[in-house]
C-alpha cells in the first residue's frame, strides 16, 4: 500500500473500499487521517459512480480511536471542544451519508473507532476481532455520541454490561450482543462485506437512502412523529422514476408467470 492516510478503490459496482492506512498506530485518527477521511466520505457522497462504501483498516487493526497524542497537547475547554467536534461530525456523517456504509472489522477496535464502526449500516467482522471499551483507563468515557448510540442500538441493558461489566468484546460476544452483524470467516471479511453491500444495492438508491434517514429518526420520535414521517418519504418516492420502472417490472413477471 501506499503512504496515503485513506486508501481508495472502486470496483466495476460501485463499490468504494476505504482502507485507514496507519497500521504502524492501529489506525488511529490523527489529524490527517480524520481530515482524510472525512474527505473521502464527502468525495463518496457527492459522487454518482459511487454506489456503496466499505471501510476497513490496513494490518491487524481496524482503528485504534483518537490518537493518543491529542491527549498530551495543552487544551484550554474551549480548544478541545472544538478539536473533539471534528471528529464526533466525522462519525455523524457516516450516519447521514444516503448509501451503504459497511464496515468490515478486521482486528482491534476501540474509541472513536468504535463509534466509527457502530455508525455504519452493517458491521462484518474476523473471527479474532475485538471491541475495547476500555476508555476509564484513561479516566475518561466513550463520547462522540459513543454512550448513547451504545444505549440506541442494543438497548440499557446490554450497554451497562458492555461498558461497565468489562473492557473486551470478542466477536463472538459482540455479535450476541448485537454490536456486530455477523462473524464470517478469517480473512473474508472484505469479501463479505462486498457480498453485504451488493444485497443493499439490489434496493432503489432513493428507497435505501430514504429508509435509512427514516430508521434515524424512529430511534427518537413518537409512533405518530415516525408515521408522519414515513408518510412524508412514501410520498416522494412514489413519484420516482425507480419506482414507477420497478412495479412495472413487477406487474409484468406476474402477467408472465
Amino acid at each position: 500500500m501506499n503512504d496515503r492516510p485513506v486508501q481508495r478503490e472502486v470496483d466495476d459496482a460501485g463499490v468504494q473500499l476505504l482502507v485507514l492506512n496507519r497500521p504502524d498506530a492501529r489506525n488511529a485518527l490523527d489529524d490527517e487521517l480524520t481530515d482524510a477521511l472525512a474527505g473521502a466520505l464527502d468525495d463518496a457522497a457527492g459522487d454518482a459512480r459511487i454506489r456503496a462504501i466499505i471501510l476497513t483498516g490496513a494490518g491487524g487493526s481496524f482503528c485504534a480511536g483518537g490518537d493518543l497524542s491529542r491527549f498530551e497537547r495543552e487544551w484550554t475547554p474551549s480548544a478541545f471542544r472544538r478539536y473533539s467536534h471534528r471528529l464526533t461530525a466525522l462519525i455523524a456523517g457516516i450516519e447521514q451519508l444516503e448509501k451503504p456504509v459497511i464496515a468490515a472489522i478486521n482486528g482491534a477496535v476501540t474509541g472513536a473507532g468504535t463509534q466509527l464502526a457502530l455508525a455504519c449500516d452493517i458491521r462484518l467482522a474476523a473471527p479474532g476481532a475485538q471491541i475495547l471499551f476500555s476508555e476509564g483507563r484513561l479516566g475518561i468515557i466513550p463520547s462522540h455520541g459513543g454512550v448513547t448510540r451504545l444505549v440506541k442500538l442494543v438497548g440499557l441493558a446490554r450497554a451497562r454490561d458492555v461498558l461497565l461489566a468489562g473492557e473486551v468484546l470478542g466477536s463472538e460476544d459482540a455479535e450476541r450482543f448485537g454490536l456486530l452483524t455477523a462473524v464470517v470467516a478469517d480473512g473474508e471479511v472484505v469479501k463479505a462485506a462486498r457480498e453485504r453491500a451488493e444485497l443493499a444495492l439490489r434496493r432503489s438508491p432513493e428507497a435505501y437512502a430514504a429508509a435509512k434517514r427514516l430508521l434515524a429518526i424512529a430511534a427518537d420520535a413518537s409512533l405518530q412523529a415516525g408515521i408522519a414521517a414515513e408518510a412524508l418519504a412514501q410520498t416522494s418516492l412514489i413519484s420516482t422514476s425507480e419506482h414507477r420502472e420497478a412495479v412495472h417490472r413487477a406487474v409484468s413477471r406476474r402477467r408472465d408467470g
